[in-house]
């Protein structure tokens, strides 16, 4: 008996061991199969989580962000140990106790799922199998996926400590509402930092990630509640917090950005503009968009955000002078249908989803607004983000053809800003002409101010950057600097007669805008007049190749034709080129690379970008001596010579107080700059400077066509320079444009080029630079080898009388007195 009963239970012990040796040898045969192919988990060891990207401004405000997913990196040891104890509460309370995967956890599950036959299946991942699903595998829910999950987990466990692993889990995990880590969901839901979270608010972050659709703090408000305060008591089972803790917090209610109970973080930035996207664009383009876009760049612009406000004002307020000149409403093209208009709860909601410009502040704040009745004297309006309605009275549109009624519709939707009285609103409409305008500091090309349309919500295209223009005379500086690297001065005379010249597409007559002819004249007044015959004449006397590779040189082309025509500007360029290379001529010909950017730091605040590459020599010596300035050296090359980059600055200064710029600009300060107006005035243009600051606008529509009779780069973009160069200046100051060494002044006649007494005085009496050792020889004339023109008399001004001048020698000579105001033109392609 005693020998059965030992065989018989034998025979159990024997099958009971062959069957845990059984099960032994298939799970490890399993767990051998999955595990031979499986992605390294070492490389989260070096893993760098995708992270936003920000700009901010010289000041340290965040002034933009980029990013494909919302995250904010940050490590483990400045997370707040209570929103590593919330999440360890929700997902994985013996997190610090496994290695790698929660036995205990798995067979609960497995029970719970058999006990309610499959009903009831709910997860075991550990916090460690989670951030193995969540990096290196897929997320669907099938038994091979959670063996990988399993092995990876432990290995990762002998690679990784607790805390790094929490890491990665606490910045990668999806939180909702594009907000991925809990730093970036702290701030999208409370607009808090999460230093400031009370356990309430991390146990409301803690509940997320299980579904966060599943419960959205307005749609799913009471299922977030319930999940919080589940969350808040595992903390105080866990000994997280207190049990009087815990019945302070379960009874706070359920707050959120998204419930309206806090701001949006949002709000503090200002909406996306011209400047930050270029910023956008040319990183893209210099790191690669996927870096830009995941590399957690912190960005330093260069942009003085005072001056962005002035330049975004300057030029609107120029294009909105000229479209209301035009007196044609086009509104936003955009009409709510009948049905969204039956209460004001509808048209409130379908006005809120209205695809119109939000980024216009102009005067005050331009609002979308929807028609809701129209009378002879008045229009009614809902406007969005106001309560009630407003009205809009007939003298609002005295600059529109028409009346209310030939103009307007119910469930139009219509861009208005707030009026003199209450409840009265003023029509705006987005210009149809464009512009852009660029602003920098001459010595380091740093881009102080860009606005590149009207409004970047209407248009995201940057005519300050992107649109490739005809920047017409606003070229001439070229031509003439080219000219006086040859030999020339401001002294030479050019003949300004007619041209002749033939094309394969024909007879080319270029003629001046004035359709006039002037004779011998001096190269001061031809771009003081801008002569579009004497630049031709120039151009071709000294050469187009040399006048093509200093506009190279100067980065306004990378391969210019050498051809007449672009001598006035015919090729295309943009704006920012062109601003670029007038601060050249400002700073003494010293070359400058324009930037939008000053520092580049990377996600551990390494500097991996700075702009300014010049070494201040005394900036580490404490105790400078009062008044003493740091010594600042550079190796930047010289595109220019000096003295003639000062001749052009004196030459065109004359622009601004003589000639085609005058009466539009006046600052106070030395201000040189040159127009430029297009065949027909399709394009418009003025770039001037002062001692420190360039600045530049164009002004144009984007399919070119004529702007309309008296169109003039003076008379539209001089205006906005002076507008915005008069805060600047204020701001900023302005001196003396700096005289290099090696030359002498010697007084001439502006008019003849003629010498003129060191005494002379008079409004016809400049003091020309000249080189030291090259004693400019007076009277030459050139006309370029046209031969055309030679026998007019000496700058011949339409049929006034001469005028008396007292020349070097003591004599006296009879010349044509100063132009009127008819014959200034501002040049162009003709």
């Amino acid at each position: 008996m005693l020998r059965f009963i030992l065989s018989f239970f034998g025979s159990i012990f024997s099958t009971v061991t062959l069957g845990i040796a059984m099960v032994a040898i298939t799970i490890g045969g399993i767990f051998w199969m999955y595990g031979r192919d499986l992605p390294s988990h070492e490389s989260l060891a070096q893993y760098q989580p995708p992270t936003i990207s920000r700009i901010y401004s010289g000041k340290g405000t965040l002034i933009d962000e980029f990013a494909k997913e919302r995250r904010l990196f940050t490590p483990s040891e400045d997370i707040p140990d209570m929103i590593k104890q919330a999440f360890i509460s929700a997902e994985d309370k013996n997190f610090y106790h496994h290695k790698g995967y929660d036995t205990r956890g798995i067979a609960a599950a497995a029970f719970e799922a058999v006990q309610s036959r499959g009903a009831n299946v709910r997860g075991a991942s550990t916090i460690t199998q989670q951030v193995m699903k969540n990096f290196l595998l897929s997320g669907d829910r099938k038994a091979e996926r959670k063996i990988k999950e399993i092995i990876l987990a432990s290995r990762l466990e002998e690679t990784l400590d607790k805390e790094a692993i929490l890491e990665l889990y606490l910045n990668e995990i999806f939180l909702g509402q594009n907000s991925y880590g809990v730093t970036a969901a702290a701030q999208t839901y409370f607009n808090k930092t999460l230093s400031e979270l009370a356990p309430h608010e991390a146990a409301f972050l803690a509940s997320l990630p299980k579904a966060p659709s599943d419960y959205h703090p307005v749609r799913r408000k009471d299922r977030l509640l319930a999940r919080r305060n589940f969350v808040l008591k595992e903390m105080m089972e866990n000994g997280y917090i207190d049990q009087a803790t815990y019945d302070v917090e379960v009874d706070l209610p359920l707050r959120s950005v998204q419930n309206g109970d806090f701001a949006s973080f949002r709000t503090a930035l200002p909406p996306r503009d011209y400047f930050t996207d270029e910023i956008r664009r040319q990183l893209s383009r210099d790191f690669g968009e996927g870096e830009f876009f995941t590399g957690g760049f912190a960005v330093r612009a260069t942009i003085d955000e005072e001056m962005q406000v002035e330049a975004a004002n300057a030029l609107r307020n120029a294009l909105e002078k000229y479209d209301r000149s035009r007196q044609r409403w086009r509104g936003t093209g955009v009409k709510l249908p009948p049905e969204a208009l039956a209460t004001e709860e509808d048209w409130r909601a379908a006005l809120g989803n209205a695809d119109v410009s939000r980024d216009v502040d102009f005067g005050g704040k331009w609002r979308p607004a929807v028609v809701l009745g129209i009378a002879d004297k008045a229009l009614t309006v809902g406007i969005e983000n106001t309560e009630g309605t407003g009205t809009v009275p007939r003298s609002d549109i005295k600059w529109m053809k028409g009346n209310f009624s030939d103009n307007f519709a119910v469930g139009d939707v219509v861009l208005v800003r707030a009026g003199e009285d209450a409840g009265q609103w003023s029509l705006r409409q987005v210009p149809e002409v464009q512009g852009g305008f660029v602003a920098m500091d001459v010595n380091t090309g740093r881009v102080i101010a860009m606005q590149g349309g009207f409004s970047y919500q209407d248009s995201v295209f940057n005519r300050a950057t992107q649109a490739q223009r005809q920047p017409g005379s606003s070229f001439k500086p070229f031509v003439y600097a080219a000219a006086l690297d040859s030999g020339y001065s401001p002294a030479t005379i050019v003949v300004d007669a007619p041209i002749e010249i033939n094309t394969p597409q024909g007879l080319w007559r270029p003629k001046n805008a004035s359709h006039k002819f002037y004779g011998p004249t001096p190269l001061r007044t031809g771009i003081e007049r801008s002569r579009n015959l004497m630049t031709i004449r120039l151009a071709q006397e000294i050469g187009m190749p040399v006048v093509a590779s200093y506009a190279e040189r100067f980065g306004v082309y990378e391969d210019m034709g050498p051809y007449l025509a672009n001598s006035l500007g015919s090729e295309e360029t943009t704006l920012f080129k062109m601003v670029t290379a007038y601060a050249m001529f400002a700073n003494g010909g010293e070359r400058i690379e324009p930037t939008l950017v000053d520092r580049i730091q990377d996600r551990k605040g390494k500097t991996i970008y700075r702009h300014d590459d010049r070494d201040c020599i005394d900036c580490a010596i404490p105790n400078l001596r009062d008044g003493a300035a740091p010594q600042i050296v550079t190796s930047r090359a010289q595109v220019m010579d000096p003295i003639t980059a000062y001749q052009l600055t004196s030459m065109m200064r004359g622009v601004v107080e003589r000639g085609t710029a005058s009466g539009r600009v006046k600052l106070g300060v030395p201000t040189a700059g040159k127009t430029g107006t297009t065949n027909e005035a399709r394009d418009v243009w003025f770039i001037g400077f002062t001692s420190n600051i360039v600045a530049g606008c164009y002004i144009g529509y984007d399919q070119p066509r004529p702007l309309g009779r008296g169109a003039s780069g003076g008379g539209m973009c001089g205006p906005v320079f002076q507008q915005f160069m008069t805060k600047a200046t204020e701001k900023f100051g302005g001196g003396r444009f700096a005289v290099p060494p090696g030359g002498h002044f010697i007084k001439i006649d502006r008019f003849t080029g003629a010498r003129l007494a060191d005494n002379a005085s008079g409004e016809y009496v400049v003091a020309e630079y000249f080189r030291d050792g090259a004693e400019p020889i007076f009277g030459l004339t050139y006309d370029g080898g046209f031969a055309l023109g030679s026998n007019l008399p000496l700058f011949e001004e339409v049929s006034q009388s001469g005028r008396q001048v007292t020349t070097s020698t003591g004599e006296t000579a009879v010349v044509g007195p100063k132009a009127s105001s008819g014959t200034i033109s501002s040049g162009g392609l003709y």
